[in-house]
């Protein structure tokens, strides 16, 4: 397969990192590249995609692992698979008759970095 080009959200044409949200407005072409990323996880069967791939123990998972955690077509999991591929969330290699899938965590942690307020550490999960 071949990669897919996208932008890297949170850094500058230098390669600088970009502000979060709460300190400085987003210009039009950050918007439009942060809603794609939103837009690509804005769908449970996506989110359960990205999870079951960055949760899997070394790394990446076969589709043909993903595949039958689902009730839809192969296609419509490929389908899936290549809007986060787009997004820039996950990346494949094809091996043989299989494509593996992994998580790209430099998007992940940008997207955790543009969502924190400025000084605050990320959440920690709540307790109840």
């Amino acid at each position: 397969m071949s990669k897919q080009e996208f932008v890297v959200l949170g850094r500058t044409d230098d390669g600088a990192c970009c502000p979060g949200l709460l300190t400085a407005p987003l210009d039009e072409e950050q918007a439009v590249e942060l809603a794609k990323v939103f837009k690509a996880l804005g769908d449970p069967v996506r989110l359960r995609l990205l999870s079951m791939i960055a949760s899997r123990e070394g790394g990446e998972i076969c589709v043909c692992d993903l595949t039958p955690a689902f009730d839809l077509s192969q296609p419509t999991i490929s389908h899936h698979l290549k809007l986060l591929r787009q997004a820039g969330l996950i990346d494949c290699e094809r091996r043989g008759t299989w494509v593996y899938y992994w998580l790209l965590p430099e998007t992940t942690d940008k997207l955790a970095g543009i969502l924190t307020r400025p000084g605050q550490p990320v959440a920690a999960k709540a307790t109840s």
